[in-house]
């Protein structure tokens, strides 16, 4: 006996379209212009601001806004209209403090209590929704060259604290470096050592017997270079994060570049900035020894470098650098237990903590400095009178503690005001560069050419979901109307799951959409021709529609598992745009095979289940 389709099935359906429903309808609210107000140095904004704001734009006249706190460091202006937007910019960029960034957004329009339950719109891509797109370049040889330097410091400290004689260490190239001996004893004796100390480098004689031949193998060589770009990758991620930049992409392309979209942010100047804070770290010990004032406008002493404070007096600093930003892995701010000062509680890890302990436990009342190494991207004008983005390097002294004590992996850094010291904290937190890096290519994509591409790509989908529909109907008559209801029910399932599972739509992800609609009725085909084919061997309705559903289910399957898999394996290998494709792709698949076969099944039997007439299957 055949079993009519059960109701707690239909219970399932109905609740699954109204979820569907609920967590898709924010995508019809769309965005509405923003105005945000970002804290300077990682400071809190004050409760005051935002009564300051509507005062300010109430004197402007500026009708239709709302003040609200975004998060601890940023206030956003929400408006109606670019107009009021560009405005509304103007007056805060005039009004705010000069440590208070004022950049132009766009926000969802959601309902409050759609965001109470998680129901947020798609995030759309730079192509959709504009933004800034940046190429930024590491500088992996100058991180290879720092790299080489530090081996070189390692080995002379190895050299010395085993008592072993050599008569230099110097750069042969960026991947080598040349020991040299009293006599072809000391290489015997040496070369054994070293090769248990420095696992990571290949020792082997040079043209003279007294000399000795240090370099990096070039698998290792590999290895630190797809380490420097991937941590400056991190470090780049993490530093948007920090900042208050949503939804923002960064990913490497190609060997030493790094792309950065920052989707939503229309201020191109606000955008740079982000990138401007990208800085390195070095702690080095103060050159105590020699008199600071005799480098002045000469050669300092060797084995010495000269830098300045953030008041401009200058401070001699040993060149070997005892640790860098990249050995930090936590920082939060906090008060001397002495006299309450504001200082900067920092944690370190990896391979540079032994050596930091050693030097600490060596120079106890020594003064050690923090240096601070910020890369900028600046607008130039050449000799041709072109401007071309420059990349300049300030290195500036921002601390000078004295060392109490062996520092081991936690200790404080102070001397600073509140504020900054709230900067360096998000600094450290956040990871320092382990590379220098410059823009080389940058491009912004307006709001206008995002709204036509979603002009465009919703015109799509209707074409394309309207040809579809329209040849349901004609071919398959109310069963093509079916298969056309559930085709809808389909398109509010994606959106919805995009939407749940965080998503970013783009172009190629449209196109996916439209595949998928396209693709979504092809089980509706093969269910109604097994249909038909039932019909004409004289079977009645029920065993028609029960035996059409039955029989097609494991083609559909088939064909649709195929399919799933490679649209796995694009998600899987490609990046960017075929990421995109592959998500809406998949997602669609699993989609259409619950609207498809088990909605289109329900409908046909709620509507056909009883019936004894033939079947309305179309021509």
């Amino acid at each position: 006996m055949i079993k009519p389709f059960p109701r707690w099935k239909y219970a399932l359906l109905f609740v699954l379209v109204v979820l569907s429903s609920v967590y898709a309808l924010p995508n019809w609210y769309g965005d509405k212009p923003a105005v945000q107000i970002f804290a300077g140095r990682g400071d809190d904004i004050n409760p005051e601001l935002i009564d300051q704001v509507d005062n300010w734009l109430e004197e402007a006249k500026i009708s239709q806004y709302e003040v609200v706190k975004d998060s601890n460091q940023s206030v956003l202006v929400k408006l109606n209209d670019d107009a009021a937007q560009l405005q509304v910019k103007d007056i805060l960029s005039q009004r705010v403090s000069n440590d208070m960034t004022v950049a132009m957004n766009l926000v969802p329009a959601t309902p409050k209590w759609m965001k109470t339950i998680g129901a947020d719109p798609l995030k759309l891509g730079l192509d959709l929704r504009g933004g800034v797109h940046f190429l930024v370049e590491v500088d992996v040889d100058g991180a290879m060259e720092q790299r080489i330097e530090g081996i070189q410091s390692d080995l002379r400290t190895f050299l010395r604290d085993e008592k072993l004689r050599y008569k230099g260490i110097r750069l042969r190239d960026e991947r080598s470096l040349l020991i040299r001996f009293d006599g072809s004893d000391g290489v015997d004796s040496t070369l054994s050592k070293l090769r248990r100390q420095f696992p990571e480098l290949e020792f082997k004689r040079g043209e003279d017997t007294d000399e000795l031949l240090a370099s990096f193998s070039a698998s290792t060589l590999q290895t630190y270079r797809n380490y420097t770009v991937e941590q400056t990758m991190s470090t780049l991620r993490n530093r948007v994060n920090e900042l208050g930049v949503a939804e923002a992409l960064v990913q490497r392309h190609g060997a030493n570049r790094i792309v950065v979209e920052l989707p939503g942010i229309q201020d191109t100047a606000r955008a740079k900035d982000i990138l401007g804070k990208t800085a390195t770290l070095e702690f080095r010990l103060v050159d105590s020894e020699h008199d600071v004032s005799r480098s002045l406008g000469a050669r300092p002493p060797a084995g010495s470098e000269l830098f300045y404070d953030t008041s401009g007096n200058p401070i001699l600093l040993k060149k070997r650098v005892i640790l860098t930003g990249d050995s930090i892995v936590g920082a939060t701010t906090g008060n001397d237990s002495r006299d309450g000062r504001p200082t900067v509680n920092v944690r370190i890890a990896g391979a540079g903590v032994n050596l930091f302990k050693k030097m600490t436990r060596d120079n106890i009342g020594q003064p050690m400095a923090t240096l601070y190494i910020e890369s900028k991207t600046i607008s130039k004008e050449n000799e041709d009178g072109k401007i071309e983005q420059v990349t300049e390097v300030d290195r500036q002294v921002i601390s000078v503690a004295t060392i109490q004590s062996a520092l081991g992996s936690q200790f404080q850094i102070s001397g600073f005001s509140r504020s900054q010291a709230a900067d360096l904290a998000l600094l450290l937190r956040a990871g320092a560069l382990p590379a220098s890096v410059s823009i080389v290519e940058e491009r912004t994509v307006g709001p206008s050419l995002g709204a036509e591409n979603i002009q465009m790509g919703v015109k799509s989908i209707q074409v394309g979901l309207g040809c579809v529909v329209l040849f349901m109907m004609l071919y398959y008559s109310w069963f093509g109307f079916i298969a056309n209801i559930t085709l809808v029910m389909n398109l509010v399932m994606l959106l919805a799951m995009l939407s749940l599972v965080g998503a970013t739509l783009t172009l190629p992800g449209i196109a996916g959409i439209v595949l998928t609609l396209g693709m979504a009725v092809d089980a509706n085909v093969l269910i109604f021709e097994r249909i038909r084919e039932e019909m004409r061997n004289g079977l009645t309705p029920l065993a028609c529609i029960s035996s059409g559903f039955d029989r097609a289910l494991s083609t559909i399957i088939d064909s649709n598992l195929t399919t799933l898999i490679v649209g796995m394996i694009l998600f899987t290998v490609g990046t960017g745009p075929v990421k995109g494709f592959a998500v809406t792709l998949c997602l669609g698949i699993i989609t259409s095979l619950i609207t498809a076969v088990t909605g289109t099944k329900a409908i046909v039997h709620l509507f056909f289940g009883r019936s004894t007439k033939p079947l309305p299957v179309g021509i």
